[in-house]
């Protein structure tokens, strides 16, 4: 199991750390053409937390964290009904691993 895949510990980092998490890159596992999805964080908007325009015409915004991972917007489902299929490519511009081994325990040992 990766450790992305313990969804109380990524909401957690993604609430209280979504600066260095903002352009989160996913694919489903289910999904054959591992097409990728995108969301983040922008700090100082009104809605900070977003889901990239490839899943909703424009994008959309949310004022918090749990609010756009119980988005349905994900074939009819929200991301975190789905997680146990997310395959994360990229965290804020860096391999999920290299992301991982950077911030992983500076940020969960503040």
């Amino acid at each position: 199991m990766e450790w992305y895949h313990d969804f109380p510990r990524f909401l957690k980092l993604f609430k209280e750390h979504g600066e260095a998490m903002d352009e989160t890159a996913f694919y489903f596992r289910t999904d054959a053409e591992e097409s990728e999805h995108f969301i983040g964080f922008i700090a100082d908007y009104e809605k900070p937390y977003w889901i990239g325009y490839c899943d909703v015409p424009d994008g959309c915004e949310f004022e918090t964290a749990e609010a756009l991972f119980d988005a349905k917007v994900f074939d009819g489902r929200s991301l975190r009904e789905r997680w146990e299929e997310v395959v994360i490519c990229q965290i804020n511009g860096f391999s999920e691993k290299s992301w991982a081994e950077y911030n992983l325990l500076f940020y969960e040992n503040e």
